[in-house]
């Protein structure tokens, strides 16, 4: 992938935009001494060449009552492909379809797993697990994770505390 080239007013503004996403055009452009026409397009340009894949709002998890954060190792089979779901799921009948093609569309479904992660190692995926307690959490896992054909093997950790979370890349 052909990385786009940024100069300094490109990382201030993106150090911006990581900051407050809200600011209009014109607040960013007098925060880099610009005026708003070449701003804009600068903006422009960052999200068309994909270094700006959208902006979105951050929630609060405790505030909506999802109080239980658990990180979850997932090892998947490795020979053959399943025959079919434990429920059925025409997903998991795709003829030809590994084990992984099936075990990812299968998370892109479950809204508990907020971040999925191939890994290297013993484990397969890393998935980031949002819920609201730890039935919840035991439902996910025993009714939804465990079911699905592929999965031979889960191992959960749950966060304590939560000291340092930022959706900030650091721009150089």
């Amino acid at each position: 992938m052909a990385l786009i080239e940024l100069d300094a007013i490109d990382r201030r503004i993106l150090a911006i935009l990581q900051q407050e996403g809200r600011l209009s055009n014109q607040e960013i452009a007098e925060r880099v001494n610009l005026s708003p026409s070449p701003c804009l397009r600068r903006i422009r340009r960052l999200e068309e060449s994909g270094v700006i894949r959208g902006y979105v709002a951050l929630l609060d998890a405790q505030q909506l009552g999802l109080d239980l954060l658990a990180f979850v190792n997932v090892r998947l089979e490795k020979r053959g492909g399943p025959t079919g779901g434990a429920r059925g799921d025409a997903a998991h009948a795709r003829a030809g379809a590994t084990h992984s093609e099936l075990f990812r569309a299968a998370v892109q479904t479950w809204p508990e797993v907020v971040a999925c992660h191939a890994m290297t190692g013993e484990m397969d995926y890393l998935l980031r697990v949002q819920v609201a307690d730890m039935a919840h959490f035991s439902h996910f896992v025993q009714d939804v994770l465990l079911h699905h054909p592929s999965v031979i093997d889960v191992k959960s950790s749950f966060s304590l505390e939560t000291f340092k979370e930022t959706t900030a890349l650091p721009i150089r």
